[in-house]
């Protein structure tokens, strides 16, 4: 059979971005699909159809911890196959159900395929790039991540329109199918067989213990997850601070969407500039403007504003956290994984298990301090950034590119 040709970088960005967005569309678009299923599959508690996006994102948590140590044994491109067909066949579950408990065993299953292509994806970035170049791939390759959660609820409620709350499952594994089946035929293994590394407990334990041994790593990962806090923060409560202090929950899908065209040039910015300016100071400088612009947003509370000049204020806000996402992200897994490249799948799962785990647990409780007013979105993302700035700033000095290892034997 002919070896296909290999993909160029714009292609490649391409694909690594769809692998990207597959968890962004499995979450995102169902936000306007849970006042139906609450409806249809669990008429006296309708509530309970919350557990649609929390069920996936527990099967993304054990997907993340897996994932990436069997990608480093059998190869990344048969792992991503494998872990679209788990997803496949739980989105098809969940489609004919008709029971809230079976969708939300299905929702488990599908998370744990979803994190199959968003690990095993940032693991091949690491196998072809490193640096400065593979910051800058996966800075736009991120757009994804800013982009697709904000215009996600629009396509859902599109294909809801069309169909029925089911119809969003049947384009899960279309959605899947496209990316998964472009990848097959167009790229290439990224990892050769004399460099895979056999599923044994003590290589495991013993690769595990190098991501967390290295200090910059954990440093961080305890950014990241600060970060991503933030992320999840501004997410959690963004529709009841619409609908509850603005009184605006009808037009929501649309002002996010306009967010996300702002948000969304971050990563195009960070790809630009990061090259030149270095991972470490891309970082520090966006928390540093966020520690600033959230103090503001802060002050700004304390002294009171008119609602509409209010709610403008917020939408601009808003997008700053966003925007903020596409200067760090990238380049904090970038910044981890540089020194992982010899158990970059190993490397990939723990970082990214680690930090949103953590940033979910941190994000949860503050998202339930919600009292119908911006008080605890804006104390809170203040704090997360504050820490996040204090903690890059103790990481110190150190030279911009880092040089990567000589890579051990397994």
């Amino acid at each position: 059979m002919r070896r296909p040709a290999p993909m160029g970088q714009t292609e490649f960005i391409a694909l690594i971005a769809m692998m990207f967005a597959t968890i962004a569309f499995s979450m995102d678009a169902m936000l306007p699909a849970l006042p139906e299923i609450g409806v249809e599959l669990t008429p006296d508690l309708p509530n309970r159809a919350q557990l649609i996006l929390t069920s996936f994102v527990l099967g993304i948590g054990l997907g993340t911890f897996v994932t990436g140590p069997i990608s480093d044994a059998l190869g990344r491109k048969r792992v991503i196959v494998g872990g679209a067909a788990i997803y496949i066949a739980a989105s098809g579950v969940a489609w004919a159900s008709s029971s809230l408990e079976v969708v939300l065993a299905a929702r488990v299953v599908q998370g744990l395929g979803a994190a199959f292509p968003r690990i095993v994806s940032l693991a091949v970035v690491r196998d072809l790039y490193s640096g400065r170049e593979m910051a800058r791939i996966v800075s736009i390759a991120m757009i994804i991540f800013t982009i697709f959660p904000a215009f996600a609820p629009l396509m859902g409620e599109g294909i809801i329109a069309l169909s029925n709350w089911r119809g969003i499952f049947l384009a899960f594994v279309l959605f899947s199918i496209i990316s998964v089946g472009w990848m097959h035929l167009r790229l290439p293994e990224s990892l050769p067989v004399e460099k895979r590394r056999p599923i044994r407990p003590r290589l495991l334990h013993q690769a595990v213990k190098e991501v967390l041994g290295n200090p910059i790593v954990r440093m961080s990962i305890a950014v990241q997850t600060l970060c991503l806090g933030t992320l999840f923060t501004m997410l959690s409560m963004v529709q009841p601070v619409y609908d509850s202090v603005f009184d605006r929950g009808d037009s929501f899908a649309n002002w996010f969407a306009i967010v996300a065209l702002f948000s969304g040039s971050a990563s195009l910015l960070n790809a630009a500039l990061v090259v030149r300016v270095g991972m470490r100071r891309m970082i520090t400088w966006s928390l540093a403007a966020q520690v600033m612009l959230s103090g503001v947003m802060i002050a700004t509370l304390a002294v009171g504003m008119p609602p509409d000049t209010g709610f403008y204020l917020f939408v601009v806000w808003q997008s700053t956290v966003f925007f903020m996402a596409g200067t760090t992200l990238g380049n904090l897994n970038a910044l981890a994984m540089e020194p992982m490249g010899h158990i970059a799948g190993t490397a990939a799962s723990t970082i990214s298990s680690i930090s949103t785990v953590c940033a979910a647990a941190i994000a949860a409780p503050i998202g339930l301090t919600f009292d119908g007013s911006l008080w605890p979105l804006t104390i809170g993302i203040f704090g997360l950034c504050f820490i996040g700035l204090l903690l890059m700033l103790m990481m110190g000095r150190r030279e911009d590119g880092i040089t990567p290892p000589q890579n051990p034997g397994p």
